[in-house]
Order: structure tokens, then sequence, then C-alpha cells
């Protein structure tokens, strides 16, 4: 992997990460057809890194928003941040209910078996995709039919919804979750707002744990390494500080397209994308 790898990896996650296309699914096949192996530590390591950076760019783009809904007066606060935890809380919990169960049940208990060995399966990252463009379409025919408060019942429901996306690269993590507060009859501005809440608490926890995969990994290597921990770290730096600014560029007009009732497109896509995945992999 070279510098010329990272930027194009970092514009393809900062572009792609607000729309619910799966920005993953879209950086693992673009790793694949550069002959990159998207299941090694340092792959998955700048996976989160430019999933960083986009997060970086959402919180300057919805800081103004968010300080409106989020922050207006202290009970709205601890309402709000009550329900983010409710739901991460849940997310947590299932999600390893989730590890544990494809560990036991399809990798019959094996010691080495970690979830990025997940990501070389292009017929379940295409299966993923596929289910979350047709729970998109779905979800669109509520796109705007009701307006109802976020709630502890409707945060939890979210929360495991997402828990589900963690697993699978191609089923988006906000398109799911925006789809479901769609179908809870939350309005889209909520749900968006609210979904990217939770990615914005989630990913700290992924960071650090694909950091310590990957320090693990490096020292526990038979061959002493020819290279030092931070050079392997500099190119995930790099590119999160690329995905970061992509995602501002790119942010004011994917909001815009959200904004205008075309939410059913982005399902379209998703099923379409899970050909090509099947196709080209």
């Amino acid at each position: 992997m070279n510098l010329l790898h990272v930027f194009i990896l970092a514009l393809i996650q900062g572009i792609a990460e607000l729309l619910p296309v799966s920005s993953s699914a879209h950086v693992i096949l673009a790793e694949k057809l550069m002959g990159l192996d998207p299941s090694s530590p340092e792959m998955t390591f700048l996976l989160v890194m430019l999933h960083t950076g986009t997060m970086f760019a959402v919180i300057v783009y919805f800081w103004q928003s968010w300080r409106t809904s989020y922050f207006s007066s202290w009970r709205t606060f601890r309402d709000n941040l009550a329900f983010v935890l409710f739901a991460t809380a849940i997310t947590g919990v299932i999600g390893l209910a989730l590890l544990y169960i494809i560990k036991h049940v399809f990798f019959s208990n094996s010691p080495s078996f970690e979830i990025e060995h997940l990501f070389n399966n292009s017929k379940l990252m295409a299966t993923a995709l596929a289910a979350s463009g047709v729970l998109i379409i779905a979800s669109s025919r509520m796109q705007g039919s009701e307006d109802k408060p976020l709630s502890i019942r409707r945060s939890l429901i979210i929360g495991a919804v997402q828990a589900l996306c963690l697993p699978f690269r191609g089923f988006s993590r906000s398109g799911a979750t925006i789809s479901t507060g769609l179908f809870l009859g939350i309005s889209r501005k909520k749900a968006e707002e609210f979904s990217f809440a939770l990615a914005v608490v989630l990913t700290p926890a992924v960071i650090a744990k694909e950091f310590h995969r990957l320090y693990t990994a490096y020292h526990a290597a038979p061959v002493a390494p020819s290279t030092d921990f931070t050079s392997l770290v500099a190119p995930s730096l790099f590119g999160m500080v690329c995905s970061f600014l992509a995602g501002l560029l790119a942010l004011r007009w994917l909001s815009s397209w959200l904004d205008n009732g075309r939410w059913y497109l982005f399902g379209g896509y998703c099923l379409v994308f899970s050909v090509v995945v099947l196709v080209l992999t």
C-alpha cells in the first residue's frame, strides 16, 4: 500500500460516507481491485481511520444543527443523551452476542477467528448490500408521513438494528438506522441526526479495537518487521485527513440530495452495486 492507494480510498470514503450506500463496501471493493487485502490489520485500521476522518467532517458540518436539536436546554440534552446511550448499549450487547454466534456456529469456535475475516466474503457483502437496498426502498414510503419524537423504545430499536450492521460490510449502518427511524415514524431530519450522533459515539470504540489489533499483530509477527510501528500508522493518519476534507466538500451536496425526497434512489443504487460486487470480485 502506498500513499496513492490511501488517497484514492480516502476520496471514496469521504464521498460515500454520508450516503446510505455502505462506504465500507466501496472501500473494500477498491482495495481488492488494487490488490490489497481488506482483512489485514493494516487495511482494517486504515478503514477505521477513514471513518474517523469523515466522522470529524460530520461533527463540523452538523454542529449547528445538533446545537439546536440536542443542546438547546439541559432537559433536551439529558433526554437525547439517554437515547444515544441506550441505543449504543443495546448495539454493544447484541453486537457481542452476534459475534459469539458467528464464531461458535459458523467458524467452529476457531481461536484464530476475527470478525474481519468476513470482509473477504464478496457474496456476503453483496447480500448485505441488497438487503440494505430493499430496506431503504421500503422505508422511503414512510418518509415525511409522521414526525414522532425519539423515545427510549425507539432508540433501543434503532440501536438493535445498528448492531446487525456491524459484522457485515455492505449493510449500510446509516442506511439501516435512518430507515428504521422512518419506519418508526421519526422525521428524516431527526433520524439522520440521531444516526450520525450514534456514529460519533461508536467510532472511538472501533478505533481503539482496531488499533489494538494492529499493534498486537505487529508485535506477534514471527519475523522482526522491517518497518517500525509508526510507519504503519502514518498512512492511516494521512488517509484520515484526506477523508475529512473530502467529506466536508461532499456533505453539503449530499445532504441537499437527501432533503429532496430521493431516498429510494439510494436503495436502487445498493441493489445495482450488489451485482457489481459479485461481477468484479
